[in-house]
């Protein structure tokens, strides 16, 4: 599988580099290199892990996990972010420390570890541009900001270089920090609207309803759920009160849905004289439903 091996090279070369680099930002003594080193560590864990938990998650669903294993996937991303949650305090609460008593810095090293971090990160970002995973895109994204996060450190050293103002490193290296605060928050974000079940940003239940009963024969349409299992692949369930016949009722519904992204749904047809069990078919009196899933 391509995406594995693309996130597996990523991840030897992040890791190797962030080693070398913590190492570089300890001889040069400057407190941005560490703090981007946290950072590229901090994503190479994330890598690893994506890593292992991708080969799980693409798994076929069975007995246990009826779903499939996607969500082992969406951990992935939550771990990494907490990884980088403390890293980035970590790098924060000792930058502050620096801003108070700067100290030397050797420049030209800097310099010459920040071309380096630009290159081999550029490397990176380019094997893992591909795939389309919620994990594969985090970790080509932290791929893009380690290229960025050099850069900037690049032309820090060299502003240091010519003026000496000390001072820079730090500053920096609390930028970076509260970026990667930053983007963490946002993916935590992301993750928990999975696990509250809350319907996709990309979905708009009204309008499918509206779609939905402009189907010949379909009267109505109630108890539609739409949950998102990974971000990017959309179930639903839904009753359907019909007049007529419902395959062919169905096979439009289907393709309705399809246009609308929901690659998987569970339906519940009702003839127009059928009462559904709960009178006013409210969620939590559901009626049970026979849920047959649909392989494709």
């Amino acid at each position: 599988m391509k995406t594995e091996k693309n996130i597996l090279i990523a991840f030897l070369l992040n890791l190797l580099f962030s080693i070398i680099e913590f190492i570089g930002g300890a001889i040069t003594n400057s407190f941005a290199i560490i703090s981007d080193s946290i950072h590229d560590m901090g994503d190479a864990m994330s890598i690893g892990v994506s890593f292992f938990l991708e080969r799980k998650s693409t798994k076929s669903p069975d007995n246990k996990y009826t779903y499939g294993y996607i969500r082992y996937s969406v951990l992935g991303s939550i771990i990494t972010t907490f990884i980088l949650l403390g890293g980035s305090v970590l790098v924060i609460y000792n930058a502050i420390g620096r801003l108070v008593n700067p100290v030397e810095i050797n420049y030209n090293g800097m310099i010459g570890f920040a071309v380096l971090g630009v290159s081999i990160n550029f490397l990176a970002a380019y094997f893992t541009k591909e795939g389309d995973s919620l994990n594969q895109k985090s970790v080509n994204l932290h791929m893009l900001e380690d290229v960025l996060g050099w850069v900037v450190v690049l032309a820090g050293a060299i502003i240091m270089r010519f003026t000496d103002i000390k001072i820079i490193d730090p500053i920096l290296s609390i930028g970076v920090a509260i970026f990667i605060l930053i983007n963490s928050l946002k993916t935590l974000k992301e993750v928990v609207d999975l696990f509250l079940e809350k319907t996709p940003n990309n979905i708009d239940i009204e309008e499918i309803k509206e779609h939905l009963l402009e189907i010949k024969g379909v009267i109505d349409v109630h108890h539609i759920h739409i949950r998102s299992i990974d971000g990017f692949n959309n179930y639903a369930t839904m009753h359907i009160v019909v007049d007529g016949d419902y395959k062919q009722i169905k096979d439009k519904i289907k393709e309705e849905l399809e246009e609308h992204g929901i690659a998987h749904t569970t339906i519940e047809f009702e003839g127009k004289d059928e009462k559904c069990k709960s009178e006013k078919c409210e969620v939590k009196k559901s009626s049970n439903s026979h849920h047959h899933h649909h392989h494709h």
